[in-house]
């Protein structure tokens, strides 16, 4: 058991505990939530022994293992695979135990060695560091590379293979997630759940933490908080805490208002398309979150554009690659006005060589790349955080971005992404990676594009960014093509998906629980070994598990169907009411018995509007555990 008492801890000035008091259990399963610098990674130092609290006791049991990512990677010559067993400890110690016994010559030692070696399950070690490897996007091929071959992103991922290699009672994991893809990022959560440890993970990624934690630990003005269930739960719980709050009931009544206008219309016009009705229930779902972010500092909202064409771009057989080598084949896309794509694909697939492709970052090898007349491009990529100069400050960035704005409308703009004050005139180098990526996007947002490209835009930002992002991009009005390992920003904001894969580019007809299933199959059924399940082969297995769950969620579609049709009817009654409501003659002395029942009516349509929009949530969240459950 983990024991905080009275804890009191302070990093510099600024205190990041107090009297924070907190137990848990082995085999435990914690979320770590609050905004950056609150204290988080703080927290995991002092379970470590890194640093000491100030005041207060902290109680780890001196016999767990503690399994912690590390922060830098070797750029040595060992072989990947090599450099991910060497997480497993024990493992090889024994190894060293073998070898021990085999100068000495100890016959008796040899053999109480092996049994030790195979009783740590040491013949298969390598089998399961490679399940880890490709689990976490690495190819077979790859597997005998050295460390130092392989770029930042990929020796992070190769820190992290080795912190899961590890026999470990207590896992430590701060933002797991970050240079990930949903592929990896699918995997990871996976096998986390099965892991039977000890867990803290530290995560703005609320659908990881949903699959991966069974408690949520918030960091909550010095206090430590701890709510049971996963991040939506977490979510519910602290809206209704916040809803009692007077301050904060008016502005969470605009923030729902707001978002259920907007449900309201992305619902009447909806297609019967998986994706589509997936993002009816990632958007009714927004009401409940923006309660839980009420005090976000973030707010920003995207400006107007002038025009769009339509198509805003047309791709024509183009070909993509680099250094002569094409990467994608044959591509033929046109994106239309408003369109809002997601990408899906394994790391590597092309789904960055794609936006490049679209940006026209990159050249095409073949085919054409057709501009519409009036293109602006928005396009959001890690590079740009390396572009910005490191010497000027984010209103400097955004003046010489337009030369012609005011200085207090340039600042009202930065505000939004949280670089109020004087903090709008430091300098970018002080910044961290997530203040960085908000001023890239800040500066993007104000250029006024009317195609927005966002490769991986949730990298480094905390939950209230990317909660913030995701309603500003529900009101953006131009065409969208989103990568992105984040998969409520993606259910939320993409109506269509497309699959990069094998050098082509695909319309994806499921929605990402049927990406998921797919990945699943995958992983049992290995298409690259001679013999195995062959592409086509996938599909059609993974169309019979959609045909017998689409057999199991027809009755509650039906119901769905009818609530719709129950809550159309009351919501244009409800709108009659207040129209008259809203009228002077409602409200003259003649009219007294009038009112009377208008205002009793209002009340009434109400309450049932609630009573039906939560019995329309809930078939869907029915209708989803049917489609992750085949």
């Amino acid at each position: 058991m983990i024991r905080l008492r009275n804890v009191a801890l302070r990093r510099g000035e600024k205190l990041l505990l107090q009297d924070a008091d907190l137990m848990v259990h082995a085999g435990q399963k914690l979320g770590v939530v609050g905004p950056n610098g609150c204290g988080k990674t703080s927290l995991f130092a002092m379970l470590c022994g890194e640093l000491h609290a100030d005041a207060g006791d902290v109680e780890v049991p001196t016999a767990w293992l503690v399994s912690r990512v590390e922060q830098e990677a070797e750029t040595s010559e060992q072989p990947a695979i090599e450099y991910v067993l060497d997480g497993d400890v024990e493992l090889r110690a024994a190894e060293a135990g073998i070898e021990a016994a085999d100068q000495f010559g100890d016959g008796e030692r040899m053999a109480m060695a092996h049994q030790h070696y195979e009783e740590l399950g040491g013949w298969s070690a390598r089998a399961r560091a490679a399940v880890v490897l490709d689990g976490l996007g690495f190819r077979a091929d790859e597997f005998e590379q050295p460390v130092a071959s392989f770029s930042g992103g990929f020796r992070v991922r190769l820190n992290l293979a080795r912190a899961l290699m590890r026999r470990a009672d207590l896992m430590l994991l701060d933002e797991p997630t970050n240079h990930l893809d949903l592929d990896a990022v699918i995997w990871l959560e996976e096998w986390l759940s099965a892991w039977s440890g000890t867990l803290f993970v530290i995560s703005h990624d609320r659908e990881f933490l949903d699959a991966t934690v069974s408690s949520v630990l918030h960091f909550d003005q010095g206090g430590l908080k701890l709510y049971a269930g996963g991040y939506s739960d977490f979510e519910r719980q602290r809206a209704q805490a916040l809803a009692q709050q007077q301050a904060s009931w008016r502005k969470q009544q605009r923030e729902i208002d707001h978002l259920r206008s907007y449900i309201e219309r992305f619902r009447a016009k909806a297609t019967k398309a998986r994706q589509a009705q997936s993002r009816i229930k990632a958007l009714a779902r927004m009401e409940t979150i923006a309660l839980a972010h009420v005090d976000s500092p973030f707010v920003f909202h995207f400006r107007g554009f002038p025009a769009s064409p339509d198509p805003v771009l047309v791709l024509d057989g183009a070909m993509a690659g680099y250094g002569g080598n094409p990467v994608l084949s044959g591509v033929s896309l046109s994106i239309q006005a408003g369109s809002r794509l997601g990408l899906l694909g394994r790391n590597g697939a092309g789904k960055s060589t794609l936006v490049k492709l679209i940006a026209g970052a990159l050249a095409p090898m073949a085919g054409d790349r057709i501009e519409g007349k009036g293109l602006r491009i928005g396009y959001f990529a890690q590079h740009q955080l390396e572009a910005l100069d490191l010497d000027a400050s984010p209103l400097l960035h955004l003046a010489r971005t337009d030369s012609r704005a005011r200085e207090q409308v340039l600042r009202d703009h930065l505000g939004g992404f949280g670089f109020p004050g004087d903090m709008a005139l430091a300098p970018v180098a002080a910044f961290s990676g997530g203040e960085r990526a908000r001023l890239a996007l800040a500066i993007i947002i104000w250029q006024r594009p009317n195609l927005l490209l966002l490769d991986e835009p949730t990298n480094h930002l905390d939950i209230d960014m990317r909660e913030a992002l995701t309603e500003a991009l529900l009101e953006y009005e131009g065409a969208l093509v989103l990568v992105s390992h984040d998969r409520h920003l993606l259910r939320t904001t993409a109506d269509a998906l497309l699959l990069v894969e094998d050098g082509r580019v695909s319309p994806y007809e499921g929605d990402l629980d049927d990406y998921r299933t797919l990945l699943r199959i995958r992983r049992q059924r290995p298409s690259a070994a001679p013999g195995g399940v062959s592409r086509r082969e996938e599909r059609r297995l993974a169309a019979e598990a959609r045909q017998v769950k689409s057999k199991q969620r027809k009755p509650l579609l039906g119901k769905l169907e009818k609530i719709e049709r129950d809550l159309g009817r009351r919501t244009r009654d409800l709108a009659r009411v207040e129209a008259l409501l809203a009228s002077e003659e409602i409200y003259a002395p003649e009219n007294r018995e009038r009112l009377a029942a208008s205002v009793l009516e209002q009340s009434q349509l109400r309450a049932q509007i609630e009573l039906l929009e939560a019995e329309w949530i809930r078939l869907h969240e029915e209708i989803e555990r049917l489609a992750v459950n085949p």
